[in-house]
C-alpha cells in the first residue's frame, strides 16, 4: 500500500474541472507536493459548486470532466510522480432535482415496487407506503384539505407532476382519467407533497443533517453497496485512483463493516475518513489510516494560544452576554435540545416508532431520547464500541432531566442493545444533533476566541500546554502515523490565515475589550455577543469585500438563529448586522479604529500563520493543505472558502523562491509559500529523518515562546505568542540545545550545533527547518 507524504486538496466545479486541475500538476510537483486531493468527481446535482449532492454514483461527473477528465487528471498526476486521492459520499445522494436521480426517481414512480426502495432509508408504514417530500410554500398550501395546491399541475403528456420548477414523476395508471382533478392524481402517487415545514417533525427517510434533498442511502445493505460503489471500484482497478477519503461514515448505520469491505475490495489502499473525534476521544479500530484531520488542528491553535487572556477573556464575553447561558455545556446543551424538538424531530421520532415496533411502551419516548441525545459528548457511539459514552449521556441527561429519570432508564435499556433497531437508528441521530446544535449554532453564539469555535474543537477548551501537545504527537505518530492532518478544510469556519491572526487576540485581550466597546458605540448591535463574533470576522479578514461581509454576517447570524433565522428573517436586526459592517467602509472612526488595531495583530498573526503551516507540515501524520493556502488566504466559512485560485500569482512566488529569493514577511505571502514548499520537500524526499518525535524544550527567560520537537535527523523551532515575547524584550537568554550534529536551516541554509540561542536561531524568521548535515 502507498501513503502518501503530504495532500493537496483541490476544489472542482464547472469553473475547474479535472482539465484544469491536470494543468497544474507541475506546479504541485515542484511544490513538493507528493498526492493530489480531489473534491467529490461522481455525478453532482447541476450547477452544484461543492460536489457532496451526487445524484448518480455510476459515472464521473461530466460538468468536471467525466471520466476522460479524470484519465486526463491521473495521467497528469502520476507522470508528475504525485498519487490521488478522491473524496467519496457514501452516506446520502442528492434528490432535490428528482429526474436527475435515476434511483430516486424511480422510487418515486413505482413506491415499494422499485428495485432502488431498498436502496434507501424510508419508513414506509410511517408515510402510508408513500414518501413525504417537503416542498410546498406556504403560499401555496389550501385553505382546507380539498382545495387545489398553488402552483401545482398535472402534466400528462410529459408523466409528471409539476410544481413550479419541481417535477415529480407520476406512478403507471394514475392519471389517464382526464376528469381527474389533481388532487387525486396527486393521491394516487407513492409520494405525498407536503408544507416545507413537515419536514422537521414528519419526514419518513432518512437525510444528511437538516438537509431534505440529501436522502441517506443504505450502504450495509450488499446489492446497495456494490452498485454505489462499482464506478469508484473501477477507478482503483483501472490505476486511476491511489486513495479514497470518506465523507461523514457517523451517517453510516455500520461505518466498521463499511470500511472493512471496502478495504478489502480495494485491496487496502489509502483511506482516511472524515470522523470528527472530540477532544480526548479515540478513533475506532477501524479498516483506515486516520482521520482527515480536523482533531490534529484542534490542538495545532491551542498550543500557541496565550492560556493567561482566558479570565480577561471570559469576563469581557460575560459583560457582553444579554443571557443568562454564558457556560459552554449549558449553551451546547440547550442548543442541541433546540435541534431534538425542532428540525431533527422527524429523526428523534423515528427512534421512538423503533422502540414502539418492538413491543415497549414508553411515556415520553421522545423526549426522554432528545435528552440523552442533547447529553452526548461525542458524535456517537459504534455499539459495543463507545458504550462509556452512551452511559455517560444517559446520567448526564437524568442529571439534567430528573422528571425523566424513569423514562431515561427504560430508553437506555434498549440503546444500550446493539441488535435493537431502535438503537441502531439512534446512532445514526446523534451525530447529526452535534454537528446541527453545536458546530451549526452554538459556535456561531459562544464568542470568546472564536480561532476555537472549530469542527471537533471544543472552545471552552482554551489551551493546551507544550508537554501536553507533545505527548498528543508522539501518541499520533504510535497509532495512527497516516491519518491526514488539517489547517483549513472547505468546511472549516476560518481559514488558517484567519485563525491564526484571531489568535492574537489572546495576546491583548483588553485591547480587545476596548475596541470592541468603541466598535459598539458608533455601530450598535443589539446582541453584543454576536457582535464580538463579527467584529473577530471583520479583523480576520481585513482588508475584505464588502460583499463578502455581508454574506457572512447574514449566514453566521442565521446560524445563530437568537434574532434571525434562515427560515424567519429578523429583516430590521439583519439591516442592523449590515449597517455595522458598512461602518468599516464608510465611517472614518471605524476605519481608523480597525486599521489601528490591525497594525497590532497583523504581524503577530503573520508569525502565528508561518509558525502553524511549519508545524502542520513537519508534525507526525499526512499533512494536507487546503487549495491555495501555501499563500496568504483569509476566507471565512462556505462559500467563501470556495473562492477561485489565482494559481498565476502562486507560480510566479514559487519561480522566485526556486531562484533562490528570500521573501520578506510582508502582505504577498510569499514567505509562507517559502516555508510550505521546504516543508513538503523535507516531508517527500526525506522521509527517513521522520521516523520518530522527541520534544525539545528550551532554557531560559523565553522558554515558554518557544515550540521544538526532532522527528529523527530533521528538526522544527517555532516562536510562540509573538506579542508576549516581544513584550519582554526578546529572547535574553533563552537558548535550545539541539541534538548532537551539524544541523542547517533549510530556509537560510545558516549552520547550527549544541545549545544555540534563539536570537539568532530566529533572526530571520519566526520558525526554522533543521536538518542534520
Amino acid at each position: 500500500m502507498r501513503t502518501p507524504a503530504s495532500t493537496y486538496r483541490l476544489q472542482l466545479n464547472a469553473e475547474f474541472t479535472l482539465y484544469d486541475a491536470a494543468e497544474i500538476m507541475p506546479y504541485l510537483a515542484g511544490l513538493g507536493v507528493d498526492w493530489v486531493y480531489l473534491s467529490p468527481i461522481l455525478q453532482s446535482k447541476t450547477g452544484s459548486t461543492h460536489g457532496y449532492d451526487v445524484v448518480d454514483p455510476t459515472r464521473v461527473d461530466e460538468s468536471r470532466g467525466g471520466r476522460r477528465g479524470l484519465e486526463a487528471l491521473s495521467k497528469a498526476a502520476h507522470d508528475a510522480g504525485l498519487g490521488v486521492l478522491v473524496d467519496i459520499v457514501p452516506n446520502h445522494v442528492g434528490i432535490e432535482v428528482p429526474r436527475e436521480n435515476p434511483w430516486w426517481w424511480d422510487v418515486l414512480q413505482h413506491g415499494q415496487e422499485s428495485k432502488y426502495a431498498k436502496f434507501f432509508d424510508i419508513d414506509w408504514d410511517h408515510g402510508g407506503g408513500r414518501v413525504l417530500i417537503p416542498v410546498i410554500g406556504d403560499d401555496d398550501m389550501p385553505p382546507s384539505p380539498g382545495d387545489p395546491i398553488g402552483g401545482l399541475w398535472i402534466d400528462r403528456g410529459a408523466g409528471v407532476v409539476r410544481y413550479y420548477d419541481h417535477e415529480y414523476p407520476l406512478a403507471p395508471g394514475t392519471a389517464d382519467n382526464e376528469d381527474d382533478d389533481p388532487r387525486t392524481v396527486l393521491r394516487r402517487q407513492h409520494y405525498k407533497l407536503a408544507h416545507w415545514r413537515e419536514g422537521d417533525f414528519a419526514l419518513n427517510y432518512r437525510r444528511f443533517f437538516t438537509v431534505t434533498t440529501l436522502a441517506g442511502v443504505r450502504v450495509e445493505d450488499d446489492e446497495v453497496w456494490e452498485d454505489a460503489h462499482a464506478e469508484i471500484l473501477s477507478w482503483v482497478r483501472d490505476g486511476l485512483v491511489d486513495g479514497l477519503r470518506i465523507d461523514h461514515p457517523d451517517g453510516l448505520r455500520d461505518p466498521e463493516g463499511y470500511l472493512a469491505k471496502l478495504r478489502d475490495r480495494t485491496d487496502g489502499i489509502y483511506v482516511t475518513v472524515e470522523k470528527i473525534l472530540e477532544p480526548g476521544e479515540d478513533l475506532p479500530d477501524w479498516s483506515c489510516d486516520g482521520t482527515t484531520g480536523y482533531d490534529a488542528l484542534g490542538e495545532y491553535e491551542r498550543v500557541i494560544v496565550d492560556a493567561t487572556a482566558v479570565q480577561v477573556l471570559d469576563e469581557s464575553t460575560s459583560a457582553l452576554s444579554h443571557t443568562d447561558i454564558d457556560d459552554w455545556p449549558t449553551l451546547v446543551h440547550k442548543m442541541k435540545r433546540f435541534v431534538t424538538d425542532g428540525p431533527l424531530q422527524a429523526e428523534i421520532r423515528w427512534v421512538a416508532r423503533e422502540i414502539a415496533r418492538s413491543g415497549v411502551q414508553i411515556d415520553r419516548a421522545e423526549d426522554a431520547l432528545s435528552e440523552i441525545a442533547a447529553s452526548f459528548a461525542v458524535y456517537r457511539t459504534y455499539l459495543p464500541t463507545g458504550r462509556d459514552q452512551l452511559d455517560r449521556a444517559a446520567r448526564d441527561a437524568a442529571d439534567w432531566r430528573e422528571d425523566l429519570a424513569a423514562q431515561i432508564e427504560q430508553v437506555y435499556a434498549l440503546l444500550a442493545d446493539p441488535t435493537h433497531p431502535a438503537a441502531k437508528r439512534f446512532q445514526q441521530v446523534t451525530g447529526m444533533v452535534m454537528a446541527k446544535g453545536v458546530e451549526d449554532r452554538a459556535f456561531y453564539r459562544y464568542s470568546r476566541l472564536t480561532s476555537l469555535n472549530e469542527v471537533g474543537g471544543d472552545p471552552s477548551l482554551f489551551s493546551i500546554d507544550l508537554r501536553t501537545f507533545h505527548a498528543l504527537q508522539q501518541r499520533r505518530l504510535e497509532w495512527w502515523p497516516a491519518a491526514q492532518t488539517a489547517l483549513s478544510t472547505h468546511d472549516t469556519k476560518r481559514s488558517e490565515d484567519v485563525r491564526a491572526r484571531i489568535d492574537v487576540l489572546s495576546e491583548l485581550p483588553e485591547q480587545w475589550h476596548d475596541l470592541l466597546e468603541q466598535l459598539l458605540e458608533i455601530a450598535p448591535i443589539r446582541n453584543h455577543s454576536f457582535a464580538n463574533l463579527l467584529w473577530q470576522a471583520v479583523i480576520g479578514v481585513w482588508p475584505a469585500r464588502r460583499e463578502r461581509l455581508h454574506e457572512y454576517a447574514l449566514k453566521a447570524a442565521r446560524e445563530a438563529g437568537d434574532h434571525t433565522t434562515w427560515t424567519e428573517v429578523d429583516e430590521d436586526y439583519e439591516a442592523e448586522l449590515l449597517t455595522a459592517v458598512d461602518t468599516a467602509f464608510d465611517h472614518p472612526a471605524v476605519r481608523s479604529l480597525i486599521n489601528n488595531f490591525l497594525d497590532l495583530v497583523r504581524v503577530p498573526g503573520w508569525t502565528n500563520s508561518l509558525v502553524l503551516k511549519t508545524m502542520q507540515l513537519l508534525a507526525p501524520g499526512v499533512p494536507d493543505v487546503y487549495q491555495g493556502s501555501e499563500l496568504w488566504n483569509f476566507s471565512l466559512v462556505d462559500p467563501d472558502n470556495r473562492r477561485a485560485v489565482r494559481w498565476d500569482s502562486r507560480r510566479t512566488a514559487l519561480d522566485a523562491v526556486n531562484r533562490g529569493a528570500r521573501p520578506e514577511i510582508d502582505e504577498s505571502g510569499a514567505a509562507k509559500l517559502m516555508v510550505t514548499t521546504a516543508a513538503l520537500r523535507i516531508r517527500k524526499h526525506f522521509a527517513e529523518r521522520l521516523n520518530r518525535y522527541e520534544p525539545l524544550y528550551a532554557t531560559g527567560a523565553g522558554r515558554d515562546h518557544v515550540i521544538a520537537f526532532n522527528r529523527g535527523g530533521m528538526a522544527f523551532v517555532g516562536m510562540r505568542r509573538p506579542v508576549g515575547l516581544e513584550a519582554g524584550g526578546g529572547w535574553h537568554d533563552t537558548k535550545l540545545a539541539i541534538p548532537e550534529g551539524t544541523w542547517v536551516d533549510q530556509l537560510s541554509g545558516r549552520q547550527f550545533a549544541g545549545s544555540v540561542p534563539l536570537g539568532a536561531l530566529l533572526s530571520e524568521l519566526p520558525v526554522a527547518i533543521l536538518l542534520r548535515s
